[in-house]
């Protein structure tokens, strides 16, 4: 086969190898399957749990009388197909392909453990170019191009996903060792590297439960995550109205990635702004997140982290590890998780702003 007719090939099945294609485009759809998958359920969960909602609490589906499912469960589960099916939707995959990549992910997902978005990111972008490739080549595509899609899919789920799990997990690595330094170092390091995996295609949810990082480490997590997640929603308004404050601000900032790949120094004033708030929350305040481990790397993503903090003083007064739960406690809940990075982020994006780094349109969704 020639050069030319390669690339003949590959404009014919519409398989565009470019950073543009794979690093954005692809990274920005699989944030969007993220949110209406795993957030949203987090988000329902948290709502049923709070607010005592029978329905969002009760399991809607019971299986082999041992896994229960309620309605945000649901949404979870989904959350690699979800992923997969959005990044197949961004390669514009005809229909046999795009359906069978919700199989794909699934694999993906589950065999990736705290790696699994990066795993579903690189084996769905794979697997579906691949199926673009045969689809249309044979009189029996129905067959052909699922099998294909599904086995190369699968395959290198089974193959690299648990590499790429362990891989992420060497995140939670660093975490631990920031844990054991003092509170000030401790402080700036957990809480620029959680809110940074936070923002990546790994599940820094899945760190902080595999880790069980709780504490004043857990509150130093949370403190990085909401500055990622409140700093990029205000410093974007400009650009991305109510809809992004909303859905960067309560949803993920992973929906930024695709801009960080464009312009690597968007995410300057978040990070930033991370390293001020996190040593603020373990030596001034004490912030302790003695919650659920997973909500220390959720940040504001339906106030899941927010709401940790809150139910680790509660549990703390009830041992009697905890005399009261006091102003104070809620001035630096609300001040580090909402308050400071509201102003800080975009008074250092500004900053960025000056000095040309950042442009009008580089936050834009």
């Amino acid at each position: 086969m020639t050069k030319g007719s390669i690339k003949s090939f590959l404009e014919r099945k519409n398989i565009e190898i470019s950073a543009k294609r794979y690093g954005i485009d692809a990274l920005s759809a699989m944030a969007q399957g993220l949110f209406c998958s795993l957030l949203i359920g987090t988000i329902i969960n948290t709502l049923g749990t709070q607010f005592h909602i029978g329905f969002l609490t009760e399991p809607v589906w019971i299986v082999n009388d041992t896994t229960s499912y309620t309605v945000g469960g649901l949404a979870v589960a989904m959350t690699g197909p979800a992923m997969a099916i959005a990044i197949g939707y961004a390669l514009k995959c005809p229909p046999l392909v795009l359906f069978s990549l919700a199989t794909v992910g699934f694999a993906a997902n589950g065999l990736g453990g705290a790696g699994g978005p990066l795993a579903v990111l690189i084996i769905s972008i794979i697997a579906a170019e691949f199926g673009k490739a045969v689809q249309g080549e044979t009189k029996v595509d129905i067959l052909v191009t699922p099998l294909v899609t599904i086995g190369i899919g699968v395959g290198l789920a089974a193959w690299w996903a648990p590499g790429l799990g362990a891989a992420a997990m060497k995140v939670g690595t660093l975490i631990m060792w920031a844990t054991e330094l003092r509170p000030f170092m401790m402080g700036i390091l957990v809480s620029v590297i959680v809110g940074m995996a936070l923002t990546l295609p790994i599940s820094s949810a899945a760190i902080c439960a595999a880790l069980g990082l709780t504490g004043l480490a857990g509150g130093a997590a949370v403190a990085g995550c909401s500055a990622q997640m409140i700093g990029f929603a205000v410093m974007s308004f400009k650009e991305n109205k109510w809809g992004g404050l909303i859905s960067q601000g309560i949803g993920t900032s992973m929906l930024q990635m695709g801009n960080i790949v464009k312009n690597p120094r968007i995410w300057i004033a978040p990070t930033l702004t991370s390293a001020i708030t996190g040593p603020i929350a373990t030596c001034l305040f004490h912030l302790q997140m003695n919650g659920a481990p997973v909500s220390s790397g959720m940040g504001t993503c339906g106030l899941v982290g927010q709401i940790g903090v809150y139910s680790g003083w509660v549990a703390d007064v009830t041992s009697g590890a905890k005399a009261a739960i006091t102003g104070m406690d809620w001035l630096g809940l609300i001040l580090i998780s909402f308050i400071l990075p509201a102003i800080l982020a975009p008074l250092i994006n500004m900053g960025c702003r000056k000095l040309g780094w950042v442009k009008d349109g580089d936050l834009t969704l």
